[in-house]
């Protein structure tokens, strides 16, 4: 049993009946708590919470997410993202975390920096959870592990509006607002290397948000694509051209391999069943929406 704290409540929302949920549980407390560091020392002044995890922790998305993506609100090459580590560490440790923050190498070209938030599954299976040791199916050197990731050289055009949460205490985010968020979704669909593998989170997301109605921020997304280097030529992105981009992207993708990849990180297979070409272009050209 969970205690009727904070943490406890947050659990209990989950209503975990194995293990892996309990992981699940755990990472987007772990995920939350983070923010309300982030939150009590002022990064939100600067910066915004955007990606998957923004949409399933503030918009209710319907599946799992592993990482912390933020953006800065204005260009920022001095920008020091170690300064934040060990208030992160620190909010952690008064929930009763374990948890070690560390900074990833900063790549020399790149303008994002990187740092994992890594702890044990198994100490917090038994020291959070309440579960008693031995626990099945849980090796003891397994790593509960976060990303979190801070682009200091934001594309222009995004624009923000700020969510509050109560668990687990009362807190504010400065996030991108959806038409935002869905311009960074579509950028993934159509600009992230597969290499060997297909993110079929990326497509889950798109069409959650196209289901929901949510225009796209064309200035934003068209300003990503000139940042990225996938839209290079003189003329406008508008809603015909992107038609079009996102037709040929659904072309060449293996769906089979996109529901290996989301299937970890939903509950109901069949909410991916029907996936398939025709499916994401016809729902595309008859529902895409553009601001």
């Amino acid at each position: 049993m969970t205690d009727n704290g904070p943490v406890g409540q947050m659990l209990e929302a989950y209503q975990c009946r194995n293990n892996d949920q309990r992981r699940s549980a755990l990472k987007e407390i772990v995920q939350e708590i983070t923010l309300v560091a982030l939150s009590r020392n002022g990064f939100f002044n600067r910066g915004a919470f955007y990606g998957g995890t923004a949409l399933r922790i503030f918009h209710g998305l319907g599946r799992f997410s592993e990482d912390l993506d933020f953006s800065l609100l204005e260009p920022d090459p001095a920008f020091d993202l170690g300064l934040w580590l060990e208030p992160v560490r620190q909010e952690l440790a008064s929930f009763g975390f374990d948890m070690e923050v560390s900074r990833k190498a900063k790549s020399a070209a790149g303008a994002v920096q990187s740092a994992f938030i890594k702890g044990g599954t198994l100490i917090h299976l038994v020291r959070i959870v309440g579960m008693s040791p031995p626990v099945s199916g849980v090796p003891a050197g397994e790593m509960l592990k976060i990303k979190f990731e801070v682009d200091t050289d934001p594309p222009a055009g995004a624009t923000f509006e700020i969510k509050y949460r109560l668990l687990p205490i009362p807190y504010s985010v400065r996030l991108y607002d959806l038409p935002s968020l869905f311009a960074g979704k579509i950028h993934a669909v159509l600009c992230r290397n597969w290499n060997q593998r297909v993110k079929g989170r990326d497509f889950f997301d798109y069409l959650w948000l196209l289901g929901r109605g949510v225009s796209v921020n064309l200035p934003h997304l068209e300003a990503r694509m000139r940042q990225s280097g996938h839209l290079i030529d003189a003329g406008p992105l508008d809603r015909d051209r992107l038609v079009v981009l996102l037709k040929d992207r659904f072309s060449r993708v293996d769906y089979e391999q996109a529901r290996r990849d989301i299937a970890p990180y939903i509950a109901d297979s069949r909410l991916v069943e029907a996936w398939s070409r025709d499916l994401f272009t016809t729902v595309t050209s008859e529902q895409l929406k553009c601001s």
